[in-house]
């Protein structure tokens, strides 16, 4: 037989103490009553609760000192703290203090039983609880499993005592600067620096000078010398990250280091000799944007020594269980609390979720998840909406689904880039359109055509335009 779990409520209201103890015995559980926190306090030597749900303002000893001295003593039982007089203060004085959770009176009885029963969960047997609290503790700093990651694993185990140009795809968010990183701490240049820079993120004005450096008095401002990013990166290894995104008139500057290491520091008279490893990344099509004359074809080339293409977390099967248990380890270290662990619920629902900001996202939830989540157990209704709209409503077309996912991906395009978007989302809805259609047409160009509703002619255009393998 089961036993029933014991809740302690400690109020000075009888009204309140009166109404909690219906509802909390109505679900099955054994609840005692106290009129204050001394009493509770002397009942503690001889039983132990569950839980306990206390007031804040109470004769004698209040509520938020009772929950320190049972923080000190009893660190592991939950507290939930309820009060009439409820501001920011004490809501932030009851979190800081270790509890469970805060409710403000009047509060909702369905709202207050539900944070009852998450609070008795949290020793939930550990059959609903997912395989991720097993992450091995010394997980390394790229974490997969899945078929598409090991063969970067193992291109990386090819390049490693290499020097070779390494050009990095894939969408935003997938891990281009930890595999740039891998890259050079496993090639014979590991002992020099590593000197990373984003070519998006600093002004056109100013990333000539970033790179290759400047003279004193070369423009206004130049007080002294400066060393560029390629100096700083000799005998090592500098990554250029966005590289779609660099002015044309770098590029060509750029081109030329490639072809023989040297360059000339703005108003130098004197060339520089360098021998510095690139590593360059972006998640724009480079091709495409050699069409459109935003690229130097000649600098693709050289740059397209080696190409890795990075896959996006929906195509990385099981690494989302790895990845999710590794953040919530790594974030529970950098805020100097317990790891939580999360239900096979919350955790299906990460594995079918479309993930539009890859691994970024996913170490973004697991951080709102480690702070905002009070109990030690992650649950589907703690997960954010978006997340747990797409997993309920997966086997149910809604156009909702597609949008919402469509509208996480503008949001992390925004954030990284300053626009424009419209090329890029436009390129990628007619990729899928027409990758989808000639699927679902068996490869047939006439009937993909009709299913989209574009003529033939005009399929075969926007094929070759998106360089569609079809």
């Amino acid at each position: 037989m089961v036993k029933a779990k014991k809740v302690w409520i400690v109020d000075d209201d009888k009204s309140i103490r009166w109404m909690l103890e219906k509802a909390v015995t109505k679900e099955g559980k054994e609840v005692r009553l106290f009129s204050n926190a001394d009493e509770l306090l002397g009942s503690l030597g001889t039983d132990r609760p569950d839980l306990i749900v206390s007031d804040i303002r109470m004769p004698g000893m209040e509520g938020l000192d009772l929950l320190s001295l049972l923080q000190e003593k009893h660190s592991n039982l939950p507290v939930v703290i309820m009060t009439a007089y409820a501001d920011l203060e004490k809501a932030v004085g009851s979190f800081s203090g270790g509890a469970f959770e805060f409710l403000p009176k009047p509060f909702d009885m369905a709202e207050m039983m539900s944070v009852i029963n998450r609070a008795l969960r949290n020793n939930v047997d550990l059959e609903v609880v997912s395989e991720v609290s097993d992450v091995p503790l010394d997980l390394p700093e790229i974490v997969g499993s899945s078929t598409p990651m090991q063969k970067i694993f193992r291109a990386i185990g090819r390049l490693s005592n290499s020097s070779m140009t390494v050009l990095l795809t894939g969408e935003s968010g997938t891990g281009k600067e930890l595999v740039a990183r891998a890259l050079h701490r496993h090639s014979d240049r590991e002992k020099k620096q590593l000197i990373a820079i984003n070519a998006a993120a600093i002004p056109k004005d100013l990333l000539e000078s970033e790179l290759f450096g400047h003279e004193k008095g070369a423009f206004t401002g130049a007080d002294v010398r400066r060393l560029g990013r390629f100096e700083q990166a000799d005998g090592g290894t500098l990554f250029l990250d966005e590289i779609g995104d660099m002015p044309l008139d770098l590029q060509a500057r750029l081109l030329r280091v490639l072809a023989n290491g040297e360059f000339y520091r703005i108003g130098g008279k004197e060339s520089i000799a360098v021998n510095v490893r690139l590593i360059a990344a972006t998640n724009h099509n480079l091709e495409e944007r050699v069409e459109k004359g935003l690229f130097r074809e000649d600098l693709l080339y050289r740059l397209n020594v080696i190409r890795l293409e990075l896959p996006p977390l929906r195509n990385r099967g099981t690494d989302i269980s790895y990845l999710t248990g590794h953040f919530l380890r790594v974030i529970a270290q950098d805020l100097g609390v317990s790891r939580k662990s999360i239900s096979q619920d919350a955790l299906g629902a990460l594995e079918t979720f479309f993930w539009p900001g890859n691994v970024r996202q996913l170490e973004n939830v697991c951080r709102h998840l480690m702070i905002m989540v009070p109990s030690h157990i992650i649950e589907l209704e703690d997960l954010p909406k978006e997340i747990r709209r797409d997993s309920s409503e997966s086997n149910d077309y809604s156009s909702s689904d597609w949008e919402v996912a469509f509208e996480e991906w503008v949001k992390n395009y925004l954030k990284e880039f300053d626009g424009p978007i419209i090329n890029d989302a436009s390129a990628k809805f007619e990729s899928v359109l027409i990758k989808v259609a000639l699927s679902l047409a068996n490869g047939r160009r006439q009937d993909a055509a009709r299913l989209i509703g574009w003529g033939r002619n005009t399929l075969t255009r926007k094929i070759s335009e998106l360089k569609i393998r079809a």
